[in-house]
């Protein structure tokens, strides 16, 4: 079973749509709330951030080739602009590649280096499908983080995305 290019585009529409809504609920918090270590995967809501950012960085990384020997460090970003800046530069690429995709590459087994130097090779599609439920576990822990915090926490469901874009469409 292979989904389609459209299948995707739609997908990683979703993605946009649920980090987006993650990084706005974290908006309101002070810098200083933002790098609070809550004993969590990652420590603080920068720390998981960055993962998020990272993972979705390092997997464009991989499809392009390319093998970084480690993820993006939180020391990386001053602050949630320079994350989010970074967030937005690959999903534009990711947007840009993905349109350039012929829908046979779906099926095809991709290798990749991880970050242990181990190879691994997986088709296409699986590895696409990974990093959505990849950024999605994470922003599940960004909830559980920004009410340990104190703050209003958002729902990013599925249904919700297409619940939202539905209205639009109508």
């Amino acid at each position: 079973m292979s989904p389609t290019i459209a299948y995707f585009k739609e997908l990683y529409a979703y993605n946009t749509w649920a980090n987006d809504r993650a990084f706005d609920a974290a908006e309101p918090l002070h810098a200083d709330l933002l790098k609070r270590d809550l004993g969590n995967s990652f420590g603080s809501l920068h720390d998981t951030f960055t993962h998020i950012v990272g993972a979705e960085w390092i997997w464009l990384e991989r499809w392009f080739g390319r093998w970084p020997p480690a993820l993006l460090q939180p020391s990386e970003f001053s602050d949630r602009k320079a994350l989010r800046s970074k967030l937005n530069q690959v999903r534009l690429d990711r947007e840009k590649w993905i349109s350039t995709l012929p829908e046979k590459t779906l099926g095809a087994d991709m290798r990749y280096r991880n970050l242990r130097g181990e190879f691994y090779s997986y088709p296409l599609w699986q590895q696409l499908a990974h990093v959505v439920n990849h950024s999605t576990y994470h922003r599940g822990q960004v909830t559980t983080m920004l009410r340990q915090l104190g703050a209003a926490a958002v729902s990013t469901d599925l249904l919700l995305y297409y619940d939202e874009h539905n209205k639009q469409r109508s």
